[in-house]
């Protein structure tokens, strides 16, 4: 007699990526997100079957929106504009109104959302999910978000934590090997 393994039932979150702020607010602490790591971070840690990315479209980048589709992300296109900011010329893609309206679009198909931004222009969506019951999470990319989520802290993980993990082209110790030797 053949015995089945059954799969405990994991919970069905979405995410929902402001991939902006995400990215430069990495950077702004002095690394580099690896972009597939996080995807697995995301399905690992918070059970996020589905990722969605917000990001601006560029002409050019078609190769770096392919890699992120492949890493299992959902990317969701922004038009995006040349500005002049300070006298330098700025690409900018304004992507809250997409995000949330995926996220309420999406909202009967997921148990619990994982937002990741640490732009107070979605307040609203956090504290709408959070009555609903259906907020997960909200990572944020550094200590420097916005004061209008500080009253959601309780769902509140700084993507810093996990740096170790999620760096981009950062050497990890073998299983068995001390970290902190080196050879």
């Amino acid at each position: 007699m053949k015995l089945i393994e059954v799969m405990p039932n994991r919970p069905n979150n979405y995410a929902f990526i402001d991939s902006q702020n995400l990215n430069l607010g990495v950077q702004s602490q002095g690394w580099v997100l690896d972009f597939k790591r996080f995807r697995v971070f995301l399905k690992d840690k918070y059970h996020v079957a589905k990722a969605f990315l917000f990001i601006g479209y560029v002409v050019g980048n078609e190769g770096l929106y392919t890699t992120l589709q492949q890493f299992g992300y959902i990317c969701i296109f922004k038009p995006t504009l040349e500005v002049k900011i300070n006298g330098e010329n700025k690409t900018k893609g304004n992507v809250d109104a997409d995000l949330v309206l995926h996220a309420m679009i999406q909202l009967v198909n997921y148990e619990k959302a994982v937002i990741v931004t640490g732009d107070g222009d979605f307040h609203c969506l956090v504290e709408y999910l959070s009555e609903q019951e259906k907020l997960a999470k909200i990572i944020v990319p550094n200590l420097h978000y916005s004061s209008l989520l500080r009253k959601f802290s309780n769902f509140i993980v700084n993507v810093q934590f996990f740096r170790v993990k999620l760096e981009k082209n950062k050497k990890r110790p073998q299983a068995g090997q001390n970290p902190s030797r080196t050879f």
